[in-house]
């Protein structure tokens, strides 16, 4: 597995609108619409597309933040807190801090889902690390960063997402004894 030069300079490159990241594992496709530091709300913006089969990463929660996802066409399954729903054209489905969700494209067709985030930033910088983490190999099937990178992923956006598996004192256990190796 190869490893980003840990000698090479920061992209310090800001965002664009415009910008696409992708997730090659996942297959989703963002293309950023609003920064969070360009709107006096702190929110995130963008037009996601969910490949048929595409799922998030795993079940989570954001300790601090509201997610909306709001689908333009083809449908997107959500489940929030164990209740699962199926959200079409023109519906929308918000997930507040706390809540434990999951969501995955199990349609034919393309969902094209605007999703915002507030507050944004952090959550940003976890999409920007994740998708990189996938299009570089250093994931697993479903799209969870290998031991070494999970082991540094959980505790550094702890403040943002929470996975439910491995479970949080698994997460814990692994950033206390990998981290300092990682």
């Amino acid at each position: 597995m190869s490893h980003p030069d840990p000698a090479a300079p920061p992209d310090l490159r800001p965002i664009e609108a415009g910008e696409v990241w992708e997730n090659p594992v996942t297959r989703e496709r963002a293309v950023m619409v609003e920064a969070p530091w360009w709107n006096a709300e702190g929110r995130a913006v963008a037009e996601l597309t969910a490949y048929p089969g595409a799922r998030v990463v795993g079940e989570h929660f954001h300790p601090t933040l509201t997610e909306r996802f709001s689908v333009l066409e083809g449908e997107l399954t959500v489940v929030r807190d164990g209740e699962r729903s199926v959200v079409t054209a023109g519906e929308t489905a918000e997930v507040l801090p706390g809540v434990w969700h999951d969501w995955w494209n199990e349609g034919t067709e393309d969902a094209l889902v605007r999703v915002e985030i507030t507050p944004g930033e952090r959550f940003t910088h976890l999409i920007e690390t994740l998708f990189g983490l996938a299009r570089e190999g250093h994931v697993n099937a479903k799209g969870m960063p290998h031991p070494l990178q999970l082991a540094l992923f959980t505790e550094e956006f702890a403040d943002v997402a929470v996975f439910r598996r491995p479970p949080r004192a698994v997460q814990r256990a692994m950033s206390a004894a990998l981290g300092p190796v990682a």
